[in-house]
Order: C-alpha cells, then sequence, then structure tokens
C-alpha cells in the first residue's frame, strides 16, 4: 500500500511539475494588449534600433523568422520587399528579426538586397521575452507583432503565409488602422 502511495505522489508531483513549467512558459510569452517587451538590436544596416524610439510617433511590425538563407525565410524577405511600398503607406517601421548574428544577417540582406532593416538577436534575450524562443523552439517561431504607437502589442501572427507574407501585413494593417491611432 505505502508503495503505490509514493507512486501516485510521484505521479501527481510530476504531473504539477510539467503543469508548472508549461505555465512558466506560457507566461513569457509576450500577449496582445501588453507593452511590447523592450530592446536594442543592431540592424542588417549597421544601425541600433529600439521600439522606443518609436514611441508616440509610429506604430511597428516586427516580424520574427527562424534562421537566414533558408527558403521559407528567403520567400518570406522577398515578399515583404515586394510590398514595401503599400506596407511603408501606413507609416509604420517594420523590421524582420533573427537570433543570427549581425554578420549573418547583413549578409542575407544585401544578398536579397532589402530596403529595410533585419534586426539580429544572437543572445535570444529578445526572443525568449517576445515567446517565440522557448524550451523546445532553439530558433525563432515564424510570429509577426503589431505594436502601436503607445508600444502595447494590437495583434500577432502566429499563421504566417511566407510567400504572401507582405501581403498579409499591408491587410492586418489596413484592419487594426494602426497609422490612425
Amino acid at each position: 500500500m505505502c508503495r503505490r502511495a509514493t507512486a501516485i505522489g510521484v505521479v501527481l508531483a510530476v504531473g504539477i511539475a510539467i503543469l508548472g513549467s508549461a505555465a512558466g512558459a506560457a507566461a513569457s510569452e509576450a500577449k496582445v494588449g501588453e507593452l511590447a517587451p523592450s530592446f536594442r538590436l543592431s540592424g542588417s544596416d549597421g544601425k541600433d534600433y529600439s521600439p522606443a524610439d518609436y514611441k508616440g510617433k509610429s506604430a511597428i511590425v516586427l516580424v520574427w523568422f527562424p534562421k537566414a538563407f533558408t527558403a521559407g525565410c528567403t520567400a518570406e524577405c522577398r515578399s515583404l520587399l515586394e510590398n514595401g511600398q503599400a506596407i511603408r503607406a501606413y507609416k509604420v517601421a517594420y523590421f524582420t528579426i533573427s537570433t543570427d548574428d549581425a554578420e549573418t544577417n547583413r549578409k542575407f540582406a544585401d544578398s536579397l538586397n532589402l530596403d529595410y532593416p533585419i534586426l539580429s538577436d544572437p543572445a535570444k534575450h529578445v526572443a525568449k521575452a517576445y515567446g517565440v524562443v522557448h524550451k523546445g523552439r532553439e530558433v525563432p517561431e515564424r510570429w509577426t507583432f503589431y505594436i502601436d504607437k503607445d508600444g502595447v502589442i494590437r495583434a500577432i501572427d502566429k499563421n504566417v503565409n511566407t510567400g504572401q507574407h507582405g501581403a498579409d501585413v499591408v491587410a492586418k494593417l489596413k484592419e487594426l488602422r494602426l497609422a490612425e491611432n
């Protein structure tokens, strides 16, 4: 009887630990309605960027991608480039971000002739703050964050279609009306 009670106790303890760690992982994920995590990161253009630079001035779109020089990330970045004029019409600052180092992202941006910067977060501090890197996921999730000029996350797209993401960003900006707020 004592062994059975101990076994049940162990199962319960493991279950509680698993639930607790899942809750902890979810708690670290940035959410709609919250202030966006702050950061200062280097861009592929050699400049540093922070959401604080845009606070009160313009909305921001942060497009996380897993890894430079891969097929999906290349398609996504090209789609944003092709839709750049329509995105800029909403008077928002927009960036792609990865955990690749700055030199890799510079080479990737140059190879695609991008007209927007790719931000680098090789230490993954910002990626973890946004929840795009988490236990079991060492490269960023392909998520896009829409942040209003007050720094509040207004939407998160977790279902990105790489080949049409630029057009999807334009549609979401129109829906959210961030340039009007």
